[in-house]
């Protein structure tokens, strides 16, 4: 009544590397770090008309700990940066980041002394989604990204690593 019925005498052949980039792929757990106005953008994906579930990633954890996808939506000040760092810290490898919105990626409309220009400044930034704000389909896309940067990768990339 197991797969043993399901594929009677037949066997399945694959490499471990293949069946952990295949699980990682589909079950990206992100850490939504909704700072300002792109938050509700974030939010909204979530919702039954953009469905961010299609993708694995409905499980929004708001604890870095059970987190591998760091989602970073919107104006990042020099105070904060130091908090939105210690969370990509504590976070487990590997992991991605996500800067979502102008502001995130480039300081966007706050050319002042309190707000960083860019937050790939003092974290690594995988994929950067544009828009003031961004729609929803833009963060959807983005994750398409990383899943496709995430099946390409190699689990001996990410042992290397540490």
């Amino acid at each position: 009544m197991g797969l043993e019925s399901a594929f009677g005498n037949s066997f399945i052949t694959t490499t471990i590397d293949a069946v952990v980039s295949w699980a990682r792929k589909n079950s990206l757990w992100p850490m939504p770090l909704g700072i300002s106005c792109c938050a509700i953008e974030m939010m909204s994906a979530a919702d039954p008309r953009f469905d961010i579930a299609r993708f694995g990633s409905e499980v929004m954890r708001f604890s870095p700990r059970q987190s591998d996808l760091l989602i970073v939506a919107g104006t990042v000040t020099y105070k904060m940066a130091k908090v939105v760092r210690k969370i990509y810290d504590q976070m487990p490898e590997p992991k991605w980041v996500i800067s979502m919105g102008a502001c995130a990626s480039s300081g966007g409309m706050f050319r002042s002394y309190s707000v960083v220009q860019g937050i790939d400044l003092f974290v690594p930034v995988d994929v950067y989604v544009a828009g003031c704000p961004p729609r929803p389909e833009n963060l959807l896309n983005a994750i398409l990204a990383i899943r496709e940067k995430v099946e390409k990768s190699s689990v001996l990339d990410f042992e290397k690593k540490q």
